[in-house]
């Protein structure tokens, strides 16, 4: 019997701790329900506000090297002028000396 009683005893005690620790527990959770989380977004906010600075930089580059590149073709010509003049004048020495080399075999003949 004094056994019994000893382990209704102890059955007890940890039933009563178990209920002060749910009780415990009980007070964490609605503390962390009424607590309320905020975000501190300054160190995001100064990157992102570095990485915005050093988008622009890259742009603005880019933006001038792709100004730069336009200018380069549209005053680009594919050949220089003075090839082109002589190579039209070399086509009508050629014409008119072929021409001579033929009439004049044809008067020949």
């Amino acid at each position: 019997m004094a056994k019994i009683e000893e382990l209704t005893e102890l059955l007890v005690n940890e039933i009563n701790t178990f209920e002060k620790g749910i009780e415990r527990l009980g007070k964490v959770g609605d503390k962390l329900n009424s607590t309320k989380i905020s975000i501190d977004i300054k160190e995001y906010r100064s990157l992102m506000e570095d990485y915005h600075s050093k988008i622009s930089v890259i742009l603005n580059s880019q933006e001038r090297i792709y100004e730069r590149y336009e200018k380069l073709l549209k005053n680009a010509r594919i050949y220089p002028n003075w090839a082109v003049i002589v190579f039209i004048i070399s086509l009508i020495f050629g014409i008119v000396s072929t021409s001579f080399v033929l009439l004049t075999k044809i008067y020949v003949a």
